[in-house]
């Protein structure tokens, strides 16, 4: 069997065009309004919002990414959760998605077809159903999901509404892009490969579904822009600063020690050149631990801006690695503060 990895040079989110280059882009064209889109692109947030005019909005998302993990079922599970996430983040439920797939006409259908599986399988567990799809031939395999969900009005969720004194929630540990470079030079044993894998494959649907029942001012999934750079976009349309606790994040730990033996994707510089005059960190961080904060996650977690009290009832109560990890400030000079 063919590991699907080494047929790509980017795997996962780390393969997204570089923050700076898409803003520049998307920055000369005009916005296409209409009185029922709630939400567009121009905050950067995680999906278009659609007002169905009884109090319901519908939420849609799309997503796709080369080979993440060797074995194609995996590999569709984590896309499918992927572009999942971006419904969550929202605070929406997905119902109905459909496939989009570049495959290699060389290559065993086989492959194709678990894929296909391993995706329907993840879709299953979320109860969205798949409905269809697209594809064409191409060089490189790409596999992802156009997804649309619903949500109300009165319990959507953006990335633009967190508010000064807010806790900062994480619901799954960072670190997914080294960790992905790491196992890719192959110097990741299996258990930790295992255990990225089905990191990468956990639907956040626990941690939405937990999270709905508290007031959540603001939220965003963290995927190719990294940490810093999803809290930046949240922070920047707030209107206000995020302030990280830099011990308090979690993280893969073997990750942390890959960074530091240099198992960067090309995708944390250029978060890193994107952001550096929107952050401030502390001296003494370990450079390693930054690197992290700036590593291109693939499935990643939610962040949620609460109130302290509903923050710390989540962690209490959310079943999955759930930290408090930063605060809400009035907007200050930088939009991202990272404390030791």
């Amino acid at each position: 069997m063919v590991r699907l990895t080494h047929t790509v040079k980017t795997s996962g989110c780390a393969s997204k065009l570089p923050v700076g280059d898409l803003n520049a882009i998307l920055s000369t064209i005009p916005p296409m309004e209409d009185e029922k889109l709630l939400v567009g692109f121009e905050t950067s947030d995680d999906a278009l919002c659609w007002d169905l005019g009884d109090g319901r909005v519908m939420v849609q998302s799309v997503d796709f990414f080369p080979p993440v993990a060797d074995e194609p079922y995996d590999y569709g599970r984590i896309a499918a959760a992927n572009a999942l996430s971006d419904i969550y983040a929202m605070g929406a439920r997905p119902a109905v998605a459909m496939n989009i797939m570049c495959f290699c006409s060389h290559m065993d259908l086989e492959v194709m077809r678990d894929i296909l599986l391993g995706a329907q399988e993840t879709c299953r567990q979320a109860g969205c159903v798949i409905a269809g799809g697209h594809t064409i031939a191409d060089a490189t395999i790409k596999f992802g999901l156009s997804v649309t969900g619903f949500t109300t009005r009165d319990r959507l969720w953006t990335n633009r509404g967190a508010r000064a004194g807010d806790l900062i929630v994480l619901t799954k540990r960072i670190g997914v892009g080294v960790a992905n470079t790491m196992i890719k030079a192959g110097e990741a044993d299996a258990g930790f490969t295992r255990e990225v894998l089905d990191g990468m494959m956990e639907l956040n649907r626990s941690a939405c579904e937990l999270a709905s029942s508290f007031e959540v001012h603001a939220a965003t999934d963290i995927t190719g822009f990294s940490l810093l750079g999803h809290l930046y976009e949240m922070a920047h349309s707030s209107g206000l600063t995020i302030e990280i606790d830099s011990s308090a994040v979690p993280v893969y730990p073997q990750a942390l020690e890959g960074a530091r033996f240099g198992f960067i994707p090309q995708g944390a510089y250029s978060n890193r050149d994107y952001l550096e005059d929107k952050v401030l960190i502390d001296e003494g961080i370990d450079r390693a631990l930054c690197d992290l904060f700036f590593d291109p996650q693939t499935s990643g977690p939610l962040a949620l801006a609460m109130d302290p009290a509903s923050a710390e009832d989540f962690v209490s109560r959310f079943s999955g690695v759930g930290a408090v990890i930063g605060r809400c400030l009035p907007e200050r000079e930088k939009a991202i503060v990272v404390r030791a």
